[in-house]
């Protein structure tokens, strides 16, 4: 059971990377602002 739930962990931590690389590529492309936290802040910056 434990295999099973450490096996579910991994595929949702690879597809929350995944959705953030393209992510990071879209703002790209579209040359858009990245919404971010930082130091509790809400901050916009580009994504290159």
């Amino acid at each position: 059971m434990a295999d099973k739930q450490e096996d579910i962990n991994k595929k949702i931590l690879e597809g929350l990377e995944k959705a953030y690389q393209k992510m990071i590529e879209f703002k790209k492309q579209k040359n858009s602002d990245l919404v971010i936290l930082q130091d509790g802040k809400v901050v916009k910056i580009k994504p290159n």
